[in-house]
């Protein structure tokens, strides 16, 4: 099932997408109240080209980690600078770099929120703002403490972001609250998809059409079972709160004027133009 958040010009709302977005049949049927429990079909339905699509939740916290990609520890020099750049963490050498011994998290808030086709407001103040396409959990009820084995029953379900970030302001700081947690620097959408394995999914992120990141979910250093338990066992997740996986490698720079999209397999693409804010 496909939930997302809609408007068609009144109060925005859930619904259901049915039939095939490709050959444009698709269309949006409501539901009430939320998707978080039971459910009713309001009765409307509209053609999904006539509406606008939302961020699919308002999560109160969108919890990340970073370094879940060997490739994108490699790239990033296990914490050393690139290009203006630095993650950080410590841990066991993987390829002569540093990969985190334990999952490094890190939030970004409520407000870094945007949807699909929303533009990413690069800031003023920054000279270099990154892509990183990411697999995003949508967390279906409230838990806490989630063992490994029970992790992805309180996954609704999951949907593509984009954990944008001012690279140059990741590296002043040293740490990473600014340079993650810009208005706009956490697009996610365009759906949630509930019935999907999200083991082994291709994940690719375009720039201007041209191939950025090319990768697959199997590849992640600590899948989503165990992420949802780490980030379970140090915070109360809440109906709606989404956890951002990780990004592989191929992450870089965006201007103002291009557009970047992740598609994630089983889900669909995220699209978002770049312009300053």
């Amino acid at each position: 099932m496909r939930i997302a958040r809609f408007t068609d010009g009144s109060e925005p709302g859930f619904g259901v997408v049915e039939g095939s977005v490709e050959d444009g049949t698709a269309e949006i049927a409501g539901i009430a109240p939320h998707p978080f429990g039971p459910f009713a079909f309001t009765g409307v339905r509209r053609p999904l080209a006539d509406v606008r699509l939302l961020a699919p939740v308002l999560p109160s916290k969108v919890l990340c980690v970073g370094k879940n990609y060997a490739d994108h520890v490699r790239e990033m020099g296990g914490g050393r600078e690139m290009g203006g750049g630095r993650e950080m963490g410590g841990g066991q050498a993987m390829g002569g770099e540093s990969a985190p011994a334990r999952p490094i998290l890190f939030l970004k808030p409520s407000t870094s929120v945007a949807g699909p086709g929303d533009p990413i407001a690069l800031p003023a103040d920054s000279e270099r703002v990154d892509f990183e396409g990411e697999l995003a959990v949508v967390i279906g009820r409230l838990c806490r403490d989630v063992p490994v084995q029970r992790a992805l029953s309180v996954v609704l379900g999951y949907t593509c972001a984009n954990d944008v970030t001012a690279r140059d302001q990741q590296a002043q700081d040293g740490q990473w609250t600014r340079a993650k947690g810009h208005d706009t620097f956490c697009p996610i959408g365009p759906w949630i998809e509930t019935d999907l394995d999200p083991s082994d999914l291709a994940l690719r992120t375009t720039l201007d059409g041209d191939l950025r990141q090319n990768s697959r979910t199997k590849l992640l250093l600590r899948d989503v079972a165990a992420l949802v338990a780490h980030m379970s066992a140090a915070m109360t997740l809440l109906p709606g709160d989404v956890l951002l996986t990780g990004t592989p490698g191929g992450v870089g720079p965006m201007v103002p004027g291009q557009t970047v999209a992740v598609t994630i397999e089983g889900i669909g693409t995220l699209t978002n133009p770049v312009v300053s804010r």
